[in-house]
């Protein structure tokens, strides 16, 4: 996290390291910040169907930080967040992107 590139948008952050490993890990921190746990289980359920669709390079370790204000923002508004911040930090497949 300390040594990590950094994307910023209102309603989440990636940090990636670059690793050089065959596969792409990707965690994800929703902190009671975002709201209750069915708020958070919400949230995670969201990013998790849009990490699954997206084409990531491999060698990197991702990790994705939930914001407050997450929880009001529709599922494409999320999936636009995170396209565009892993386009900022170059982790898709130019290929398939």
């Amino acid at each position: 996290m300390r040594t990590g590139r950094r994307a910023r948008h209102r309603w989440l952050h990636l940090v990636d390291l670059n690793t050089g490993a065959p596969t792409t890990r990707v965690g994800l921190s929703v902190s009671k910040q975002v709201g209750g746990a069915v708020i958070r289980n919400l949230v995670k359920r969201r990013l998790r169907m849009i990490i699954q669709e997206l084409p990531w390079q491999s060698g990197h370790d991702v990790v994705i930080v939930a914001r407050s204000g997450i929880e009001q923002a529709s599922f494409e508004d999320i999936r636009g967040a995170l396209r565009e911040n892993a386009q900022k930090l170059r982790l898709l497949d130019a290929l398939n992107a």
